[in-house]
């Protein structure tokens, strides 16, 4: 972890293997938008994020609470399930390790659901979201996210599959079960481990 002034710069130690494409992957330049359903259009003084679920109090933060969290730098590769792979991305944001530093959570919580807008839901192990280059992005390569991409805020989970780095998010649930959000329920892999091809169902669960 490097220091930048008051930003924290994390290189995800993904991006040092001898080989950084998952298996069944190619490089690609662009960032291709893939969203299930239309961009929402979100108000900023309206947003709110969440964080409830096993944890003693539901909290609450609007967009400037939120913005107001210490930030974080990740250098880190994306994986998308459809066969793609953008290397060397630069996300801003509030790490899930200073998210976390905002609740009592007790030993029974294992898993996390996310929630976003339009319904949209992914589940992430919180094993996986403990890994230091997790974050909630709200910039991308120096500029804010588009709305197309998810702007005011996405979940990064450099480790998983990109259909768990979600779009607009609006939550964290905290939950001593796992259970399947979204692509979950439809055809997509429980976990999503880019470097074991968990792609789809009947692959194993958590």
């Amino acid at each position: 972890m490097e220091e930048q002034g008051k930003t924290r710069r994390i290189v995800s130690a993904d991006t040092t293997r001898p080989d950084r494409v998952p298996p069944g992957q190619r490089v690609i330049d662009k960032f291709p938008v893939l969203t299930q359903g239309e961009t929402p259009h979100i108000d900023a003084e309206k947003w709110t994020f969440t964080l409830f679920g096993l944890i003693e109090k539901e909290i609450v933060l609007t967009h400037e609470q939120f913005m107001a969290l210490p930030k974080v730098e990740v250098y880190a590769d994306f994986h998308c399930v459809t066969t793609w792979s953008r290397l060397g991305n630069l996300w801003e944001g509030v790490a899930w390790k200073d998210i976390l530093s905002l609740v009592r959570l007790p030993d029974a919580a294992r898993h996390v659901m996310i929630h976003c807008e339009q319904g949209y839901t992914t589940n992430v192990p919180l094993a996986d979201m403990a890994r230091d280059d997790v974050l909630f992005a709200y910039k991308h390569d120096g500029s804010d996210l588009s709305p197309e991409h998810g702007w005011p805020l996405r979940l990064i989970v450099p480790g998983l599959y990109a259909w768990k780095s979600a779009k607009w998010v609006r939550g964290v649930e905290f939950m001593e079960q796992s259970r399947p959000g979204f692509w979950e329920m439809n055809g997509y892999h429980i976990h999503g481990d880019p470097w074991n091809e968990e792609r789809y169902g009947g692959q194993g669960s958590l």
